[in-house]
Order: C-alpha cells, then sequence, then structure tokens
C-alpha cells in the first residue's frame, strides 16, 4: 500500500456562494420560498472532502478557499503551479431551464479525453463512481467524458468531477443542505481516491483516527480542527498550527457543548467538532451545541423555515420542530429528543406541492 502523505490532493468547489454566482440554483422551493444555490453543496461537500484527506494524511491544496466565484482561468492556473496528484471537483447538475423541477435524477463522475491524462482521469473517476454504489441517497447513473471543461480538460494531472445530483429534481434539491448527504458523499469521494491510489482509507467515525491535540500543535490534524471549527463560524486560517485564535475557539466550543474548556483537543472534542452523535443529545430552545447547527441544517433540508443555521436553538428553531413534529405524528412539544431525531434521519422532508 502508498503512503498517503507521498501525495497531494487539490480540492474544487464550483461556482460562488457570495454573491451566488447567477443560474446555478434550483427553482424555488416550497415552504422555505427560497433557492438552494449549487455552490450551498458544493462548499461544504468540497470541505468535508478536504477534511476526510486531512485524516487520512493527505497533504491536500484547497484550489478554491474564497466564497466568492474565481475563474476558471486562475484556478487552472493554480493547479498547474501546484502540481497536485489529482483534482476532485464538486458540482451540482441541471436539466432544462432551471425555472422548474423535472424528472432528471442521479449521481453522475465526469472526466475529460481532452486531458492529457484521461485514461488516469477515467479510472480515477471510476473508483470514485465504484463507491458510490449503495448509498442512502442518489441513484448513480454513469462515469462520463465532458468538453469544454477548463478544471477537467485543462489541468496537468489528472481530474474528476462529482456531479451528486439534480437542483432541478425536487428530492434532490432538498439533499442539497442535508449534512448527512454531505458527508456521504465527501466520504465516498475520499474511499474512492484512497482506492485509485493504493492508500488505506481511514473511517470518519472512529475516534482512533484523531489525535489529541494542543496549542503549540502542528500538522494535517491541527488543519483538520481548524477546517472543522470554521464550519461553525469561527473563521480561522487553516494554515495547521494551533496558535492563540485556535485555541480560544476550541475553548469556546468546549464551553457550548458542556465540555472542559481546557483548549485541548480529545476524543470528547472531537466528537464534537464532527457531530458523530448528533441525536445522542435532547435538544431544547436555549441548546447551543454543535448539533443544534446540525439539526438545523436537516431541518431546512426538509423544507423547515430556518434563517440563520447559528447553531443557537432560539424561536425559529423551536417552531420548525414543532411543524415537523406535527406533520409527521409526534408530541409537538418543540424537543428533540430520540423519537424526533428518529424521524428526522428517515423523513425526506416536505412533499412538493405542484
Amino acid at each position: 500500500m502508498a503512503v498517503a502523505s507521498n501525495f497531494l490532493l487539490g480540492a474544487n468547489d464550483e461556482h460562488g456562494q457570495n454573491p451566488p454566482t447567477a443560474g446555478k440554483r434550483t427553482p424555488v422551493l416550497p415552504y422555505i420560498n427560497r433557492s438552494f444555490y449549487e455552490n450551498e453543496f458544493n462548499r461544504p461537500a468540497k470541505n468535508a472532502f478536504i477534511e476526510a484527506a486531512l485524516r487520512i494524511g493527505f497533504s491536500v491544496y484547497d484550489v478554491k478557499p474564497e466564497i466568492t466565484d474565481t475563474s476558471i482561468s486562475a484556478r487552472v492556473a493554480r493547479v498547474n503551479r501546484q502540481r497536485p496528484t489529482l483534482v476532485v471537483n464538486f458540482g451540482y447538475n441541471a436539466f432544462g431551464s432551471g425555472n422548474s423541477f423535472n424528472s432528471a435524477s442521479g449521481y453522475y463522475v465526469y472526466y475529460s479525453d481532452e486531458n492529457r491524462f484521461s485514461s488516469s482521469s477515467r479510472a480515477l473517476s471510476e473508483d470514485i463512481f465504484e463507491k458510490w454504489q449503495g448509498n442512502d441517497y442518489t441513484i448513480p447513473r454513469s462515469v462520463s467524458p465532458l468538453r469544454g471543461i477548463g478544471m477537467l480538460s485543462s489541468v496537468n494531472c489528472p481530474s474528476t468531477l462529482i456531479e451528486a445530483g439534480f437542483m432541478t429534481n425536487f428530492d434532490e434539491a432538498k439533499l442539497m443542505l442535508n449534512p448527512l448527504f454531505v458527508t456521504q458523499v465527501s466520504e465516498r469521494a475520499a474511499q474512492g481516491v484512497c482506492e485509485y491510489l493504493s492508500v488505506p482509507y481511514l473511517s470518519r467515525n472512529e475516534l482512533g483516527n484523531y489525535a489529541t491535540l494542543r496549542q503549540g500543535n502542528r500538522g494535517n490534524q491541527v488543519k483538520l480542527a481548524q477546517y472543522l471549527l470554521n464550519y461553525y463560524g469561527y473563521n480561522l486560517d487553516t494554515d495547521g498550527v494551533f496558535g492563540a485564535n485556535t485555541l480560544k475557539a476550541v475553548q469556546n466550543l468546549q464551553q457550548n457543548n458542556s465540555l472542559e474548556a481546557d483548549g485541548i483537543i480529545g476524543k470528547n472534542t472531537w466528537n464534537a467538532l464532527l457531530n458523530l452523535d448528533p441525536q445522542s443529545y435532547t435538544l431544547r430552545q436555549g441548546s447551543r451545541r454543535t448539533a443544534v447547527m446540525f439539526l438545523q441544517r436537516l431541518l431546512l433540508s426538509k423544507l423547515y423555515p430556518i434563517t440563520l443555521l447559528d447553531g443557537i436553538f432560539g424561536n425559529q428553531t423551536k417552531t420548525a420542530v414543532i411543524e415537523f413534529q406535527r406533520e409527521n405524528s409526534l408530541e409537538a412539544d418543540g424537543i428533540v429528543g430520540p423519537a424526533t431525531w428518529n424521524a428526522l434521519f428517515t423523513s425526506s422532508g416536505r412533499p412538493r406541492l405542484y
């Protein structure tokens, strides 16, 4: 088997989120009266892939760290300067004008036969596609060549594009903000990359795969912790250095999760950062755990209005929980316990109205 640290992976998310790239969005979704933009999926999926790669031991290059859009030519130039082993791109498909929902569906992986590494790009794409078999969400459709896409054709390394679903399919549009779906897409992609490079895959759910970290530490796992902290809004430099700002963020997260605020990332803090078992917590108004943000994303993905994904269980989150409970024949008390968690994990969400 090969050693992960010998490889540099590039990771790219298509399009911008702030402001959102025009036209790259779902039709307006009922109940919440808004669209989901493509990069609301692409960026979290890319970041979750980076987190997986860092855990496994790869070196990683974030092709587009900006939340705004960046031109294809600029991103291609960045990749070709860095010379990564390969690039994984994250996107979300659409069919038709984009103004209405239709039946186009499924998971596709693309490569370019214009790339000088086209055979390797195809093999990489096939390994990623194979890992999507038996998933919980979208149907695996095909691995296909795609021309005229610079991040596939013009980079000087194998490159693949994952399109995990269709924005113009009502059920697949809802998946775009579902944290369970995002994690599965990214982890299966990491498994495919490991298969392609003959590197052992390390499970996200095994706490033994994470080192105990404290101020002064450096390296991949510090960078992984920084990416996870940024998911919760801490806005750290992902430099792999456990400095004063990272320490302050860790202590704040620990306080919000009823942990000893010692600034040391051990198993309990990793568990909170990764949200490995959010359903083990009973959440109610006033709760501030990382599990609350998970809950908010899950509710929004099922079309219950949540304006701010802030990890604070306020009035709006309580109202959304009560609406969900009423519509799923649960006690409508606004408290998220085992029965409500189970329904949230198994429900496909609110139905299409038209």
